[in-house]
């Protein structure tokens, strides 16, 4: 049977969208709520700036209550060097850093240019932990909310830059802004992986402002890519590209997944229940389909 691994995003991506803080207690009962439903692996928070996202000021005690979920992986998201640091030193074993192929994007979302981000990448790389990992996440890599869709050429030409420092051991392409097609999507992931055969692991970050984060989902698929981002109950979108309302939901994926015969691991229905409690936070911005499809009762 094939498999798919999603990566649950919504403590991080979706939760850094919401205005009103969520009780740290809160969190980790999703987290906990998360995992029981079987997902392994989650992007737990991020360490960023707490003036610039406060939502996110609790991340030392997030990081500490996922490391002590046994099987839990938990990758936290850090946008420079300096968080990086922040990090490590709370024990994360899994980063994940994000730059931008747009030098617009890059200088809302860190006040740095691409290059600047690219050479904090080096940097830390080069002081990894023994054992830890890296996920690299190229944000604006099908579209900019400032510049409009970008060329292939563009963004390959990024990744060249950036593979001459050490590898991460997997890249995500992330479409920030929810404008991309499928047929983007499948092409430069294609492009991507026979020019950059040193990789082995590919990752897709969808958003579903314009309805189409499941078939970019799908897209990403049949190009061979195994591993997906996700939010529970569709929650969040990027707070630095206007209009990219919110993720592609968790429980969208399952059902599509499973419904085509593919393993994702996750309970559904155990699933549905977190979406719906997630949903039911105090200023979330939530999506998807499944879940409101689920509860309507059909009338004949």
């Amino acid at each position: 049977m094939s498999k798919v691994q999603i990566v649950e995003v919504g403590p991080r991506d979706g939760f850094q969208s919401v205005g009103p803080f969520i009780p740290t207690e809160t969190k980790i009962d999703l987290l906990q709520s998360i995992f029981s439903a079987g997902i392994r692996r989650v992007e737990a928070t991020s360490f960023v700036s707490k003036s610039a996202v406060p939502q996110l000021a609790d991340a030392e005690a997030i990081l500490l209550a996922a490391n002590q979920l046994q099987g839990l992986d938990a990758q936290v998201l850090i946008p420079t060097e300096r968080q990086a640091v922040r990090a490590i030193d709370a024990g994360a074993m899994h980063l994940s850093f994000v730059l931008s192929v747009s030098d617009s994007h890059n200088y809302s979302n860190v006040r740095r240019s691409t290059s600047e981000s690219i050479e904090e990448y080096a940097a830390i790389m080069r002081m990894m932990p023994v054992g830890a990992r890296m996920r690299l996440n190229i944000a604006t890599a099908f579209d900019c909310p400032y510049d409009g869709r970008v060329d292939e050429e563009v963004t390959t030409s990024v990744l060249k830059r950036i593979l001459l420092a050490p590898l991460p051991n997997e890249i995500a392409l992330c479409d920030t802004t929810g404008r991309v097609t499928p047929d983007h999507v499948s092409t430069l992931f294609e492009k991507c992986q026979r020019l950059f055969p040193e990789i082995d692991d590919w990752a897709f970050h969808a958003h579903d402002t314009y309805g189409l984060g499941t078939a970019n989902t799908l897209a990403a698929w049949n190009a061979g890519v195994k591993i997906f981002d996700a939010s529970v109950a569709g929650l969040g979108g990027c707070p630095f590209a206007p209009g990219a309302t919110g993720n592609v939901a968790t429980e969208d994926l399952v059902w599509m997944f499973e419904g085509m015969g593919v393993s994702t691991g996750i309970d559904f229905q155990s699933l549905l229940t977190v979406a719906h409690r997630v949903a039911a936070l105090d200023g979330a911005q939530t999506g998807g389909r499944v879940r409101d499809a689920m509860s309507a009762t059909c009338l004949l």
